[in-house]
């Protein structure tokens, strides 16, 4: 059932002049995706705050900077993720036995855990809210360009969207395209443009105007 997030955020009505164009559209998303009903409105305050930190994001975050600008370790990504992020430092539980899914042109990879919420702990922290929904795991598998609109992600139809599916003993790590503009950026420069959304699939990396 979806939730009505109206009541809820009635607060902010009064002094919506004063957000930020970014946060303007993080709270159109976040009223869309309530909407939707992947996103419970009590549970996302409780733990938002957590979210907002994004201590564990940082970690994939850098993982997928130094694959844009190395290709040993890009090359041993692709073949032996978990080693290659252990390298990094980032290893433990839920995150023993990793694979990294490229995305190109031609192929977007998502990943969705339809019979729970097994996800990467330490490469991307705790799981969101609505990785966790029953409408964000079973329309990932039904409709997933649909649920990437919801996102706001539009990709060509030339783009086939391959779905992947979590397990206990797998976990995946999205490898998101890197904008052509950012080509010849440093390393923490880059990790600093991509996002756990892009990291799931769920999002592409843009580079802010």
């Amino acid at each position: 059932m979806a939730h009505d997030g109206h009541d809820h955020h009635e607060h902010d009505h009064h002094r919506g002049s004063e957000l930020s164009p970014i946060a303007l559209r993080v709270k159109a998303l976040e009223s869309l995706l309530i909407e939707k009903g992947y996103v419970d409105p009590a549970a996302m305050d409780a733990l938002i705050e957590t979210y907002e930190t994004k201590i564990g994001p940082r970690n994939g975050a850098r993982v997928v900077a130094r694959a844009w600008t190395d290709l040993s370790f890009r090359r041993w990504l692709f073949e032996d993720a978990t080693a290659a992020i252990g390298s990094l430092g980032y290893s433990g539980r839920q995150g023993e036995h990793m694979v990294a899914l490229e995305n190109t042109p031609e192929t977007h990879n998502m990943v969705v855990c339809t019979l729970c919420s097994c996800y990467p702990w330490p490469v991307l922290g705790l799981p969101p809210v609505w990785y966790k929904s029953p409408p964000y795991r079973s329309r990932a598998v039904i409709d997933p360009r649909g649920v990437l609109k919801d996102f706001g992600v539009e990709l060509p139809a030339t783009t086939q969207v391959r779905v992947w599916d979590s397990t206990a003993e797998i976990r995946y790590l999205v490898i998101p395209m890197q904008p052509a503009e950012t080509k010849g950026w440093d390393e923490a420069k880059l990790a600093a443009i991509v996002t756990r959304d892009a990291m799931i699939g769920t999002g592409i990396v843009q580079v802010s105007a």
